[in-house]
């Protein structure tokens, strides 16, 4: 079953580490992401919807910028950020635009999925993407954004919640899957799966074919990563964040493509990191549950719209706005009757919502002076209760 779930995954998020990207942290290890791409174009072709977020820039940059080592300096890894991301989106781009598939480029910061109006904005961008058929490339805006780099760890080896930002890209790809509600997270390292200890170290390490949360600190975690700021600690650390939103998660290999494919399969191999709910569920259910600031009372003709026609809440169908709430809350939507109809993140605060209420979305912008989205509440940000 579990094996199952994670072979008919269809939106999916995948990770690939430094050591997967490159070879000694440095070479673009071409051939090896050009498997990868070519699967993932593969699964993207099929009707899978694929996220990539990839590591690997600090490395690029260090060859741009002719550096040997890995500079200890944090503003000359910025730099070396700066330089090598732009090596890294042009050779992804090359590598699925010859598959027929095009990619968008996505860099972020810790607070664009901490602020709430920056997190909608960034799931109505990748959903958006996503439906057309592009890849959105993800990567942690290292030039900016400086907790990466500082690869802040505690002394037992995991990670610091009080200053550890992704962890490498890996807390990074779990949160993007938490906030699409993706399906699976596949975290591709540099050894096939989770073992009971060091496998390079260890000749008696045994592979774990799944694991659970009360397992995932017994392991022998040493020699993590040299050539990133991730390691083992980071990936369990990630999958128990995905699992906890929903998320199947997938540790295997990136280096050896050919593992990634079968695990994709459904054949045992790698690590699963299964949740006991599936993200629509659980994403039901904390909507629906959660305490909420306002609600937008609709009409009958959204109401068919909504539950019928699988429609945004446009302006034209609002009535009434009750309470106070901001940009990205999560607002109530009720009928003229005062049932509840769903819950959803709301596009406009309470007091342009007032102002839109029962206005077509062609009028936007001449009652507010600006016109950000169409809709109040958009279908991808929409769960309805069972009306």
């Amino acid at each position: 079953l579990v094996r199952e779930r994670i072979g008919q995954a269809t939106r999916i998020v995948v990770k690939l580490g430094t050591h997967v990207v490159t070879r000694d942290g440095v070479d673009f290890a071409l051939g090896r992401v050009s498997q990868i791409v070519d699967h993932l174009a593969q699964l993207q072709k099929s009707g899978r919807q694929i996220l990539l977020v990839s590591s690997g820039a600090v490395g690029l940059g260090m060859k741009v910028l002719e550096l040997e080592r890995r500079p200890r300096s944090l503003g000359l890894r910025q730099a070396c950020a700066a330089a090598g991301q732009g090596q890294l989106i042009a050779l992804y781009t090359q590598a699925f635009e010859r598959l027929g598939v095009k990619v968008a480029q996505v860099l972020l910061t810790q607070e664009d999925l901490a602020d709430p109006d920056r997190a909608l904005c960034l799931r109505t961008t990748l959903l958006r993407l996503i439906g057309l058929g592009v890849v959105p490339i993800l990567n942690e805006n290292d030039s900016v954004s400086v907790r990466e780099l500082l690869e802040w760890r505690s002394q037992d080896g995991r990670p610091d919640p009080e200053g550890t930002a992704f962890g490498d890209n890996d807390g990074l790809s779990a949160r993007i899957a938490a906030t699409l509600g993706a399906d699976l997270l596949v975290l591709l390292t540099d050894v096939d799966a989770v073992y009971t200890a060091n496998p390079k170290t260890d000749p008696n390490a045994q592979r774990i074919p799944q694991l659970d949360a009360a397992s995932r600190w017994n392991l022998d975690l040493d020699g993590s990563s040299s050539g990133g700021t991730g390691g083992m600690g980071s990936k369990l650390e990630a999958a128990q964040l995905a699992a906890d939103a929903g998320v199947d998660v997938l540790i295997t290999s990136g280096v050896d493509p050919a593992i990634m494919r079968r695990a994709l399969d459904g054949e045992d191999v790698g690590t699963a990191f299964v949740t006991a709910e599936r993200p629509s569920a659980r994403r039901r259910r904390i909507v629906l549950e959660r305490a909420v600031p306002g609600a937008l009372v609709v009409n009958e003709g959204a109401v068919l719209a909504l539950t019928e026609n699988k429609a945004s809440l446009l302006p034209v169908g609002v009535t009434r706005v009750e309470g106070e709430f901001t940009r990205g809350d999560i607002v109530e939507i009720r009928d003229g009757s005062g049932r509840a109809l769903g819950r959803g993140l709301a596009n406009y605060d309470a007091r342009a919502c007032r102002v839109l209420a029962g206005h077509q979305s062609e009028e936007i912008f001449d009652l507010l002076g600006y016109r950000g989205y169409d809709a109040l509440v958009t279908r991808d940000n929409l769960v309805l209760a069972d009306v």
